[in-house]
């Protein structure tokens, strides 16, 4: 066997005891030390399953029946277990709030040096040493759950990197980050990459933010198998992608729209290393001139008021000063800007879950100050970003049922609402069923189906689309686009850039407790200044625009965006 493989599946297939088919099926994988490797495919091609056994958590976690081979670091992965494995590959999980286990930064990254008997010296030494590498020293001493969620990454990255491992394995990196942060963390496992010289295994389906730094080789997976391995400028070359239900980078499907035949000599996987020719330039200006100009919104009449709102947490953060919002009739907006810059403390104040000491609020002329927590959700329904905390019955006719049950609605009336609400959530079918019977997605169509039954007026949505696949994504946006369609006014919380410019014409951006911006999504990300004040992250549309020598990059993304909705 060659040396420089660090993982090798021969054959390897993997079947859950608790279901009817296998997930993996005859996978034939080699990752070599020093490789930075990318695996991408939609929810439920097996991806997190093939880390879960590089990492161990198969068959300590998830028991079921293995076949084939599965070699790392040239042992038996099977035979090394859990503890074992530890030694070789470090897990950075999708959720770091779930990886802590020290009272501060500094006790979480000495963790497994601890466990080791290592003595206090070298200990202190060796977090101080890892601390640098991934700068978090100034935050050593500060509880974790204190830190940004850009800090909390690198705390779990320092906590797996103490071990000198030989693998890094990340598992959707970018879920819970915002824009910036993201590129952040991107640019950082890069650079830990080249300094530690490990193995770098990044499983995530947001390809084009991973891509921002150059991959080894993409590993496209599907229906368990491995559809695609070799490099990322071949596959943007395809469509393989697309007939995978994964979102392509936003450039290569304007290059593609316009006509533009890609080859891997052009680097397409690169936006900065990207080879235009004048001509190919002149193709997509001549497609951008072709698009018709998308028309402007008609102004609705007002619904929601937001005036000089201020709030101050008990223990003297000052989230929200001065906030001027106003929302109309019908409207999808989003709201953006980085963690702690005031979003979910705003949307908190406008559903009473917390009183601000100055301001005003109305809905349709009402000031919200005179009424309740309850009376508010008869007009403004509240959609948290994980439908577990919402959920609280075990049937799904019962979890819609339950806020007209709570109101004393006659039970003739809850029936015919409640199955009128699920049809246009698409949910009809699954009336009888359990709630754990059904898929993330599907949970989170209860939940707002749960909002929607109460015929509220507004719905705000916190991450509505956070830690789905493109399929997924587009499944549950383009249903709260129905219901905006009649007449149900939608606002979103998010960190998604493609979502606020595909589904939001305006955009609302906050920033350390100020709203720096209202404008159109595609001003908002066309803006350098207003990008790097809120931490969002500039469009690739407008990075192609300009290469392209259009001089209206925003009316770019505008006319982009109108063709792909039409497209798609």
């Amino acid at each position: 066997m060659d040396n420089d493989i660090v993982i090798s599946f021969e054959n390897f297939g993997f079947q859950y005891t608790a279901q009817a088919e296998p997930t993996l099926y005859d996978i034939n994988l080699n990752i070599r030390k020093g490789e930075k490797v990318l695996i991408a495919g939609p929810s439920g091609c097996g991806k997190s399953t093939i880390a879960h056994c590089i990492n161990g958590l198969i068959p300590a976690s998830y028991p079921g029946k293995a076949t084939g081979k599965l070699t790392i670091g040239g042992q038996n992965a099977l035979e090394l277990g859990l503890f074992g494995l530890s030694k070789i590959v470090g897990t950075v999980l999708q959720d770091a709030d779930g990886q802590f286990i020290g009272l501060t930064v500094a006790e979480d990254i000495a963790f497994a040096l601890e466990n080791d008997c290592v003595s206090t010296e070298e200990m202190h030494q060796h977090v101080k040493t890892v601390a640098k590498l991934v700068d978090v020293e100034q935050v050593l001493h500060h509880a974790p759950h204190e830190v940004s969620g850009g800090q909390k990454q690198r705390v779990s990255l320092a906590g797996v990197m103490v071990n000198k491992v030989d693998v890094l394995l990340f598992d959707e990196p970018l879920a819970n980050l915002d824009p910036a942060t993201g590129k952040q963390a991107i640019e950082l496992i890069d650079q830990i990459q080249k300094h530690t010289g490990c193995a770098v295994i990044i499983i995530e389906h947001r390809i084009e933010d991973v891509l921002h730094r150059n991959v080894d080789r993409v590993v496209l997976m599907g229906e368990g198998r491995i559809l695609y391995d070799g490099s990322a400028d071949r596959m943007l070359c395809s469509d393989l992608l697309q007939k995978s239900g994964i979102r392509e980078p936003l450039y290569v499907t304007a290059l593609k729209y316009a006509g533009v035949h890609l080859t891997e000599d052009m680097h397409p996987a690169s936006l900065t290393e990207l080879s235009l020719t004048d001509s190919q330039k002149q193709q997509v200006r001549d497609w951008f001139n072709r698009q018709p100009t998308p028309p402007a919104a008609e102004q609705a009449p007002v619904l929601f008021q937001s005036e000089n709102l201020d709030f101050t947490y008990p223990g003297g953060h000052h989230a929200l000063k001065g906030i001027d919002v106003t929302i109309h009739k019908g409207e999808m907006l989003s709201i953006v800007g980085t963690n702690g810059a005031g979003k979910s403390t705003f949307s908190k104040a406008v559903c009473g879950f917390v009183k601000p000491q100055s301001g005003k609020l109305t809905l349709n002329g009402t000031d919200l100050s005179t009424l309740s927590i309850k009376e508010r959700a008869d007009h403004i329904g509240y959609v948290m970003q994980n439908p577990n905390q919402m959920i609280s019955k075990t049937q799904i006719f019962d979890e819609v049922a339950f806020g007209l049950r709570n109101r004393g609605v006659a039970e003739d009336e809850v029936r015919r609402r409640v199955e009128e609400t699920l049809k246009i959530c698409g949910l009809y079918s699954f009336r009888n069923w359990p709630v754990s019977a059904l898929s993330y997605g599907q949970k989170k169509r209860v939940t707002i189906a749960s909002i929607l039954v109460l015929e509220p007026e507004m719905i705000l949505l916190d991450e509505p689309t956070a830690g789905q696949d493109f399929r997924h994504y587009t499944e549950i946006m383009d249903f709260l686009q129905q219901l905006n369609r009649q007449g149900i006014t939608v606002v979103l919380i998010t960190h998604d850039m493609h979502l606020m410019l595909e589904y939001t014409p305006r955009a609302v951006v906050f920033h350390d407790g100020h709203v720096i911006a209202d404008k159109s999504a595609a001003q908002v990300l066309n803006d350098p200044e207003i990008v790097a004040q809120a931490h969002l992250k500039e469009t690739s549309l407008y990075h192609l625009a300009m290469t392209c020598g259009i001089p209206e990059p925003e009316e770019f993304t505008r006319r982009f965006i109108a063709r792909d909705q039409e497209v798609r």
